[in-house]
Order: C-alpha cells, then sequence, then structure tokens
C-alpha cells in the first residue's frame, strides 16, 4: 500500500508551490514505494495529496510545476478533490454548457488540456500525472498513446478490484460502465496536456459518491445525452480516500518503467 502523506491546502496550491522547488525533497512530499518513470540517477518520484484545493489553483501550480521541471526533477502524482467546477478542454465548444437552472453557482475555467467539457466535485478522485515521458529509462521512452492506455487501464483495474467492469469506447476518452442497466454510462474522465519536451500534465478523474446532478448541465466530453455514473450509484459504498489510494496504487504500477527485457510498443501515427 502506498504511504501518502496529506499537505493542508488551506494557503491555495500556487503558495506552496512556490516554496517548494519541484525537485524539493522537503516532508511535504514523500517518495513512493513502487517506481514511476525517475531521472537518470534513479532518484524515485513523489505522491502529493493536496486533500481539498480549488481547480484553478491546482491548474496554475500544474503549469508552473512544468514550466520550472529540469531533466532532474521527479515525476509527481498530485491527488486531490476541488470544489464544483466545469472544465474546458483547448478545442471545447462552449455550447456543450446546457442552460441549466442553477448554472451561474458553478465556475466555468478554460484550461490547456485535450478534450471538451467536463465536471469536477465532491465524492470525486482527480488524480494529475506530472512526467517526463521522454526520460531515459529501461525500455525506452514512454509514447503519449501508450501513456493514455496506461492510465486508462489502471481505472478498469481499480474497478474490477471493486467488481465492477470498466471498458475503453473507441474515439470516447475515458472509462465506461462495460455491463449492467448502465453499460455504456460514463463512470472516468480523462484530459492530458503533452507539450513538446515530452512533460505531461493534467489527469485522470474517477467518480466515487457524487451529486451526478451537474452532469446533466453539460454534454459530458460533447455527447449529448451520455449517461454519467459513479460508484455509489453503481451498488459500491467506498470510502473516497480508498479509491484515491488505489487508483493512485495503480497508476503507479502501471507507470512504472519497463525492464531492460521487455519490448516496447513503436510509436502509432
Amino acid at each position: 500500500m502506498l504511504s501518502v502523506r496529506k499537505i493542508s491546502s488551506s494557503p491555495p496550491v500556487r503558495r506552496w508551490l512556490a516554496q517548494e522547488r519541484p525537485r524539493s525533497t522537503r516532508s511535504g512530499c514523500l517518495p513512493y514505494n513502487a517506481r514511476m518513470t525517475s531521472p537518470t540517477h534513479a532518484e524515485p518520484g513523489l505522491i502529493r495529496h493536496l486533500g481539498h484545493a480549488e481547480y484553478e489553483d491546482t491548474f496554475a501550480a500544474m503549469r508552473a510545476f512544468t514550466a520550472a521541471r529540469t531533466p532532474e526533477t521527479r515525476d509527481e502524482v498530485w491527488i486531490v478533490e476541488h470544489s464544483p467546477v466545469f472544465t474546458l478542454g483547448l478545442g471545447a465548444d462552449r455550447a456543450h454548457i446546457l442552460a441549466n437552472a442553477g448554472m451561474d453557482a458553478i465556475p466555468v475555467v478554460q484550461t490547456d488540456r485535450g478534450g471538451e467539457v467536463t465536471y469536477h466535485g465532491p465524492g470525486q478522485v482527480v488524480i494529475y500525472v506530472l512526467m517526463d515521458l521522454r526520460r531515459n529509462k529501461p525500455g525506452g521512452k514512454l509514447y503519449a498513446r501508450q501513456f493514455v492506455t496506461k492510465i486508462e487501464q489502471a481505472v478498469i483495474d481499480v474497478l474490477a478490484a471493486y467488481n465492477l467492469a470498466g471498458e475503453r469506447i473507441a474515439g470516447a476518452p475515458g472509462i465506461y460502465m462495460a455491463d449492467g442497466l448502465d453499460k455504456g454510462a460514463k463512470i472516468a474522465a480523462l484530459g492530458l496536456k503533452v507539450k513538446a519536451n515530452g512533460c505531461t500534465y493534467h489527469g485522470v478523474s474517477l467518480n466515487v459518491a457524487m451529486d451526478l446532478a451537474p452532469f446533466s448541465m453539460i454534454n459530458p466530453c460533447g455527447y449529448a445525452g451520455l449517461k454519467t455514473v459513479d460508484m455509489r450509484s453503481q451498488g459500491v459504498l467506498a470510502s473516497l480516500a480508498d479509491v484515491q489510494q488505489a487508483l493512485a496504487g495503480a497508476l503507479v504500477q502501471q507507470l512504472a518503467p519497463a525492464s531492460p527485457n521487455q519490448p516496447t510498443e513503436p510509436e502509432r501515427a
């Protein structure tokens, strides 16, 4: 099990980021036991548990971290829960935000991730993955498509651990229910930014026990009428902290460096 130390988010995330350089090993950052991609001198990656943090503060912190990182900077996983917010991907059509009652109560934030519109709120696991995909490591660099596949598989594995079947749907990023009355309903969303230098930020969200009503105020990921569910609606009563821990562990396992003898999948066009 991962040992994750919670970091108080009472100061804005950007404030503590300004105080802790990306290469910091101060007490707020604990090495995790399994290995993620690490610099050439094999310094371990870090997991940060941000607790409850505002989306805009976290977004600013991710960008600042990525802009400041060097080839020696550790990769990081940030675990967070956000207040209600709609976020828009780079190519998002604002028409997918519907004019429903109560709309003014939920802020809308333009981001630089891929994808369309989605919702973040209490009861949802959000994990941001800040990695350098081009870093030298056993098995070679990790390609963007492989990166997405590994994140999706981590979600599928966590759902399976709770006896829920999740699946990918071609052309529709995220994870969907694979069977039951809600087959085809979306339970997890994925949105990433991969910079030209191979550094990534943004990440994945998994719905655990949410107020799902705000999803009816948008066309989730640009799909009109797409049903969105959470683990609770599928009969699973799990604490947010337990699912956060499980998904962080699954991501670490999926994104661990390949062994020297393990072939690396060629990049596809």
